[in-house]
């Protein structure tokens, strides 16, 4: 309606003063207009006037410029659409629309200029080639299925040649866009982000952690992750495990006397040593004749260690030969800003097969040569040797277990009668330990008594030793009152004398058990009787003064220096077994007139001195016989008797026989 139109006079019987209603573009739209009366309520209109029907409202005409509904939410899809296209054609990230088979449907400027390209070229065009994806490859598979809409997103690293000819790193993306169907196979996105600089960031900061910065050769992280690699086939495609091939070996080499170039001539010539040092380790690896692609890897393992690793090795032959090239390419000398420096380097060298090879195992075994090595001398090379190793684990298992071995009791004492020669009586006993293994047996004290020395366990285990044979030989004295006491000797090693009170000990025990000093004899070795001095010295004249008796044990392989005798408090010399085998009268060989010459001037000497002699290990008949004669005055070994229980003692000191082998 126009606003200029008249108002209508009074309709007939309406109310006067009463206009009458006109109906409004707004109402008629269903809304209210702001010049509009407002409607009249019901409730005032008179009782006896009906209701007027409603005239129908007329269509409201539409707003000028207004669209259709349906023509309006069309044309906002086809501006967003606009939008979509622009956005995708100058994008920074390449980008392509693939129909079901996985071919470009539509290709933006980005990606054309990273495969060199007009994008309309690229319609059609099969996207796995442009991104380096084959059926061979293994990410083939996950990619079909996600253009067949069975996976949710494709993601891989692929290495790419830019048309100016440098590689290129690029991170491939492709996720469905549309729902896939039956009749529809629907369409994905790919996207391709170039992720050079990053990648180059990442390998500078690896190559930065997996190398040493003092030689630039790769370190124990890089060493191991090699290692690893090399140990660890991986399986076929179809997840079946694939069996071992081929060798590997490890030279692990360490410099000799290392620390004193650090001590005497500083830290930063150190460096400088162990650079040059790599430097000759990287051309001697990279010669190895039997290595057929470049060079072996080497690394530095931590201070003066480095590791040379042989993957696909031929064999024992060329890892003994390039560990005597690494030997001959250290002790050339250095010359290192004119200073000269000369070093050495041990080497332990283990070759195996992969199959049933750890990189722990490899390592432990190297670490254990290299040891070895240095153990013999230095300067050398050293190949694992299995016997010894076995060897070696034993001793461990034996060392980590002696000390609680001797809390829970798994010790026992036997005794070898000590008999005189001329008559033929037993004189006394030597108390011998034995350990009751729960795993190896019964071992004797040649098994464990130098692991005791070096732990310090054989402070506890000699005591109770000394104890043992102590009460033992005191409940012999009381069970046999009338026959001559038997005196026991016991094995005393040096360390106890300097870790502990040997002096204090003794009284002790000799007081609890009751045994008088005159019956016990403690046996030390030559080595260690004839180099005391200070303390070792008091302490043995301290209990040569109490009434004990002082033997020398295996007399004669030591310092052998006989000046010694007339300062100890020595009663007793012990001669060595390897003088006694010399006597061979029974079984045909001929006897060694040196040794009885010895023999025979020793026993003179030692009586001119004071002092009693025992052989140790007479073994027959025409032994006893020769030693009677030169004078010896007791004898000990199989042909009397071997090291027996205390209750076979007990049987011999009642029967007053002379026991036999």
């Amino acid at each position: 309606m126009s606003g200029t139109s008249e108002e209508p006079g009074p309709a007939a019987g309406t109310p006067s003063g009463t206009a009458p209603r006109t109906v409004t573009e707004g109402e008629a739209s269903g809304c209210a207009t702001a010049d509009a009366p407002e409607p009249t309520d019901r409730a005032s209109a008179p009782p006896d006037e009906p209701d007027e029907p409603a005239e129908p409202a007329e269509p409201a005409e539409p707003a000028e410029n207004a669209l259709p509904p349906a023509q309006d939410a069309t044309s906002r899809a086809e501006a967003e659409l606009r939008d979509y296209r622009a956005a995708f054609r100058i994008s920074p990230t390449a980008m392509a629309v693939l129909d079901g088979a996985g071919r470009v449907v539509r290709a933006n400027d980005a990606l054309g200029g990273l495969v060199g390209a007009v994008p309309a070229d690229l319609t059609a065009r099969p996207a796995a080639e442009l991104v380096g994806l084959g059926p061979e490859d293994h990410a083939w598979r996950p990619y079909r299925e996600v253009l067949r809409g069975r996976r949710s997103r494709f993601h891989c690293t692929r290495r790419l040649k830019h048309p100016d000819g440098r590689p290129v790193w690029a991170e491939i993306t492709v996720v469905p866009i549309s729902v896939t169907t039956a009749a529809d196979p629907g369409r994905a996105l790919l996207s391709v982000a170039d992720v050079s600089d990053r990648r180059e960031l990442r390998q500078r900061l690896r190559h930065l952690q997996m190398h040493d910065p003092v030689t630039r050769l790769p370190n124990r992280t890089l060493f191991f992750e090699r290692l690893t690699a090399a140990l660890e086939i991986p399986p076929y495609p179809d997840g079946s495990p694939v069996p071992h091939r081929g060798r590997i070996g490890v030279c692990y080499l360490d410099l000799d006397g290392f620390k004193a170039v650090n001590d005497t001539l500083g830290h930063r010539t150190g460096d400088r040593l162990l650079a040059a040092v790599a430097a000759r380790l990287n051309e001697c690896a990279g010669r190895d004749p039997f290595h057929h692609d470049g060079s072996h890897l080497v690394a530095r393992l931590g201070g003066d260690e480095f590791a040379v690793l042989v993957e696909e090795s031929t064999g024992t032959r060329q890892l003994v030969d390039l560990a005597d090239a690494l030997l001959g390419a250290v002790q050339q000398p250095f010359d290192l800003e004119g200073q000269r420096l000369s070093v050495s380097a041990s080497i332990g060298v283990v070759e195996r097969p992969c199959a049933g090879t750890t990189p722990t195992g490899l390592m432990q075994a190297a670490d254990t040569t290299l040891f070895w090595a240095k153990a013999d001398g230095k300067s050398r090379w050293t190949l694992f040797d299995p016997e010894r190793n076995a060897h070696r684990m034993t001793r461990q298992a034996l060392s980590s277990t002696l000390r609680p071995a001797v809390e829970r009791g798994e010790f026992t004492v036997e005794y070898q009668p000590l008999v005189d020669m001329a008559g033929g009586a037993v004189r006394g006993v030597e108390a011998l330990v034995r350990w009751n293994h729960p795993q190896f047996g019964v071992l004797s004290p040649n098994r464990f008594i130098a692991i005791a020395e070096e732990d310090g366990s054989i402070v506890p285990l000699g005591r109770w030793v000394l104890r043992t044979a102590c009460r033992q030989a005191r409940d012999w004295q009381l069970g046999h009152p009338g026959r001559p006491p038997l005196f026991v000797s016991v094995n005393v090693a040096v360390r106890q004398v300097w870790d502990s009170d040997l002096v204090s000990d003794v009284a002790d025990i000799l007081t609890e058990t009751g045994l008088e000093p005159g019956l016990l004899q403690l046996e030390l070795t030559e080595s260690a009787v004839m180099g005391s001095a200070g303390r070792p010295l008091r302490a043995l004249q301290e209990l040569s003064d109490m009434g004990v008796r002082i033997a020398i044990d295996d007399f004669g392989t030591g310092y052998s220096n006989l000046a010694y005798l007339s300062r100890l408090p020595v009663s007793v010399l012990k001669l060595d077994g390897s003088f006694v085998r010399g006597f061979r009268y029974d079984d045909g060989a001929r006897p060694s007139e040196a040794d009885e010459t010895i023999v025979e001037a020793m026993v003179h000497l030692a009586h001119r001195l004071g002092l009693t002699v025992t052989a140790e290990c007479v073994e027959t008949a025409g032994q006893a016989e020769r030693l009677r004669r030169i004078g010896c005055d007791t004898g000990q070994g199989w042909l009397y008797s071997r090291a027996v229980a205390p209750e076979r003692i007990a049987h011999l000191i009642g029967s007053g026989g002379v026991p036999t082998g």
